[in-house]
């Protein structure tokens, strides 16, 4: 069985400000994500003692445990990558590109994006679809709820209240602006990258 680990942020927890306090990266990595981590090494666990013992009564809690958990774990280790305290602009190279094939323009791609951030339940997701081989944006409700089978995460925006409200309240649409003050696009490049190299 895997033992997941909590991975330390790529900066220190003030490095964000002002889009995103010390206060919140340390309850939302610290609390919130460490919760991700140890619920699913519970539910592995349970899933390993239920197969030792013959007994699947509480299989199916734990399936879905893993999902939500694990879901929850992948997301916020890509979204803490997903900023850097010298993020923002706009992205270049290859995904600059294919941003602007599949979307239209970097506006074409943002303004929809901004809109399934406003949207979701949980996450907003630039995500690449190999099977119709192109980059889209997905609104998640949760952490697995709307999420596109085979899909992978490029920019992942978490938009849970815990996310944002201590530092905006209920503007969670400033909150995504500051987003973006912050994004770190070398880290969307790099995942870009290893979409084509698995599936062009």
């Amino acid at each position: 069985m895997t033992d997941h680990e909590l991975p330390p942020l790529p900066y220190d927890y003030d490095a964000l400000e002002p889009a995103l306090s010390e206060q919140v990266l340390t309850w939302h990595h610290d609390t919130h994500h460490q919760g991700y981590v140890n619920g699913l090494n519970s539910a592995e666990e349970t899933l390993e003692e239920n197969r030792e013992s013959g007994d699947y009564s509480s299989t199916p809690g734990a399936l879905k445990d893993v999902t939500h958990n694990g879901c929850g774990h992948y997301l916020h280790t890509l979204f803490w990558e997903n900023m850097s305290p010298n993020g923002g602009g706009e992205p270049e190279g290859d995904l600059a590109d294919r941003i602007e094939e599949d979307f239209g323009s970097y506006e074409g791609w943002k303004g929809e994006f901004q809109k399934a951030a406003g949207a979701a339940g949980g996450w907003a997701l630039l995500v690449y679809d190999p099977v119709a081989k192109q980059l889209r944006n997905i609104a998640v409700d949760k952490h697995d709820q709307g999420a596109l089978w085979g899909a992978h995460p490029v920019l992942a925006l978490d938009v849970w209240e815990h996310s944002y409200y201590y530092d905006y309240g209920p503007d969670r649409g400033e909150f995504i602006d500051a987003f973006f003050d912050v994004v770190n696009w070398e880290k969307a490049e790099e995942e870009y990258q290893t979409c084509l190299n698995h599936f062009e």
